[in-house]
């Protein structure tokens, strides 16, 4: 392998040595299509199939039943998604991968058919005004329930119930989920948390929950083996509405996180254009390179030669790519080889099978097939 590419240098990570710094974003592909929602035969072979990243975050996995919100996503809560999972973990370590779980609760954007008809909930009762991949389609968010105390510590609890059961499956580690709009993200925002307790408030007691939730995990398995997802610029997606406040909050987090002996911190650059937003980061990277100390990894819209420039610049430590790993299950290798890239079928994204998911060649199978 070519070691001339900032990308394609390796990096350690903790206490591991992870062989490269292009990573595998986690991404939600709703195969688990199962009683039970357990990992199976297919998942083992995709991600075996994408076991040269340099590190794997699966799929978000739900913490708990109450943690869903989209059809066929795979869990972490219960025997024989654990199981499961351990295949699925072995596949990879035996390929020389390292792979990571990304720890889910979907908060608000899900739906009472996940649920026997109950409320899915949340922060504070206010509607997200969003969609909800359900068995029955798509269909429009409710009114969610607010979180009594006593639900917000037992969500701390599955969190930390979920890591044990992510070291038992045999991960190398846990990426927390507090992104993109769901159950976390969704207490840091004051559009949809307007508690005045002490979840609720102030910039610190928004964020409570989240360092709860570490100091948790931290217990069952080892601090630096926990990773942690970060969107601070989204907008307009899921309900979340930026504010004044929004990046002041993220800043808080980040800087608290310097504390704290993780894996990594991971952060999406912006997911659509917030340059006319005076209050909101264009450049999450350069904005948050300075402020975090430890290992920083950066997502989003992300191609070979801008990975390699920002990990060159020091913007990033890695470069986690998503729907580059769709349809390119040796991304690394066609990188080394400044190789043609295939296009994915975004019609398969989130349907079940193999079909768009474990059928794309790599290109050494393309080599023998010429």
């Amino acid at each position: 392998m070519s070691t001339k590419q900032p990308l394609l240098q390796p990096i350690q990570v903790a206490d591991l040595e992870i062989a490269n710094r292009v990573w595998m974003a986690p991404m939600t592909r709703s195969r688990a299509a199962n009683e039970g929602n357990v990992p199976f035969d297919l998942h083992v072979e995709y991600y075996r199939q994408r076991a040269s990243a340099g590190l794997i975050i699966t799929e978000g996995s739900q913490i708990s039943k109450q943690a869903v919100g989209y059809i066929n996503t795979p869990g972490i809560h219960t025997d024989a998604q654990v199981e499961g999972w351990k295949k699925v973990t072995e596949a990879v370590h035996e390929e020389g991968g390292k792979i990571f779980i990304q720890l889910w609760h979907v908060g608000r954007i899900s739906h009472p058919d996940f649920h026997n008809g109950e409320l899915p909930v949340a922060p504070s009762a206010i509607n997200p005004h969003a969609k909800s991949f359900t068995p029955k389609g798509f269909k429009d968010t409710v009114t969610p329930k607010e979180m009594s105390i006593e639900e917000i510590k037992q969500t701390v609890l599955d969190f930390q119930n979920a890591a044990k059961n992510a070291m038992e499956a045999g991960f190398d580690g846990v990426e927390i989920h507090s992104s993109n709009g769901y159950l976390l993200h969704q207490f840091f925002s004051r559009t949809s948390n307007v508690r005045m307790d002490e979840y609720g408030g102030s910039i610190e007691s928004r964020a409570k929950i989240l360092f709860e939730i570490i100091d948790a995990i931290k217990q069952v398995m080892p601090e630096n083996r926990i990773g942690l997802r970060l969107n601070p610029s989204l907008n307009g997606i899921f309900g979340m509405e930026a504010d004044e406040e929004t990046i002041p909050t993220f800043d808080y987090i980040v800087e608290k996180l310097n504390a704290y002996d993780l894996a990594y911190l991971h952060l999406s650059e912006p997911f659509n254009d917030v340059s006319n937003i005076p209050y909101l980061e264009s450049e999450i990277a350069k904005h948050y390179r300075p402020m975090y100390k430890g290992t920083l990894v950066i997502n989003a819209g992300f191609d070979q030669e801008k990975g390699n420039k920002d990990v060159l610049e020091g913007l990033a430590d890695a470069v986690a790519y998503g729907t580059l790993y769709i349809s390119n299950p040796d991304l690394v290798e066609r990188f080394d080889q400044n190789a043609e890239l295939a296009e994915p079928d975004k019609d398969t994204f989130y349907t079940p099978g193999e079909k768009g998911y474990t059928d794309y060649p790599s290109l050494e199978i393309l080599k023998v097939d010429l």
